[in-house]
């Protein structure tokens, strides 16, 4: 495929690459993978992404964020709090010129993550300050959106933003097609390949308003099982399978959806 793969939300930082980076993106090249939207979670990830970038000057395209959820205790995740923010919002501005997106942002409301009104309230005031940002650098966003599909696209529209990615988008039809008529778009890991339950919002959404990502290293074809940028053919071969197109003309329309969307992404070599 010519034109190659955008991967719009990929966590090519994350430590579960270090031991075979090298090896890995061999695999991504090889698989036709042309630009990785690199984002982050949380402060301590900035400077690794950054580097990546300069290791790999044509394929990794930065994003910084502060994720709903960060590193609690142990392997436990707690709410997202100011403070979190407040340490990474020098670096937006010291490094703007290098960054694509801002993200990963958003909300995360299922229950566990969020248990209170207070948690929720936390999450929301750290999104629209980074909503925020992303309207005074002009930058599209790069947005998590779990169990809160539809305050999470409200918000957006509220505070302005015209560009943003809705990744791993797992709200109702209804709600995706409200996302649609603000212009912000949609995209799938191979993840989606493993049940049918998101077959009647993909089908729903306009091929013109889809994405492909792989989340990777989570979000892959099984569970449990680490998931590489390679594994962008995935999504890809499936929403063309629902769509009754070609896997190139997936490709191709996801890749200038890219491109429109993140366009310092298709310059950032």
């Amino acid at each position: 495929m010519a034109n190659g793969f955008v991967d719009c939300h990929c966590h090519i930082s994350a430590l579960e690459f270090e031991e075979d980076l090298e090896d890995v993106i061999q695999r991504t090249r090889e698989a036709g993978v042309k630009t990785l939207v690199a984002v982050t979670e949380e402060v301590g990830e900035f400077s690794r992404v950054l580097q990546l970038q300069e290791s790999y000057p044509d394929l990794v395209a930065p994003c910084f964020g502060i994720h709903p959820l960060q590193a609690g205790r142990g392997s436990e995740r707690r709410g997202v709090k100011l403070e979190d923010l407040d340490v990474a919002l020098p670096l937006f501005y010291t490094h703007r010129d290098r960054l694509v997106a801002i993200g990963e942002i958003g909300l995360d409301f299922t229950p566990w993550c969020a248990p209170t009104q207070h948690h929720r309230d936390e999450q929301m005031n750290v999104f629209v300050k980074q909503l925020a940002v992303a309207k005074d650098l002009d930058l599209p966003v790069n947005v998590h959106s779990r169990s809160a599909a539809k305050v999470t696209i409200e918000t957006m529209r509220e505070q302005g933003i015209s560009r943003a990615l809705l990744h791993n988008f797992a709200g109702k039809p209804a709600v995706a097609l409200e996302g649609v008529k603000a212009g912000y778009f949609f995209s799938f890991p191979p993840a989606v390949c493993r049940s049918r339950q998101r077959d009647k919002l993909i089908k729903q959404i306009p091929l013109e308003h889809i994405c492909l990502e792989t989340d990777s290293p989570a979000l892959g074809l099984e569970k449990h099982v680490r998931n590489q940028p390679c594994n962008i053919t995935l999504p890809c071969r499936y929403i063309a399978e629902l769509k009754g197109l070609s896997p190139q003309t997936v490709q191709l329309v996801t890749t200038q959806n890219a491109h429109r969307l993140f366009p310092r992404a298709n310059g950032h070599r």
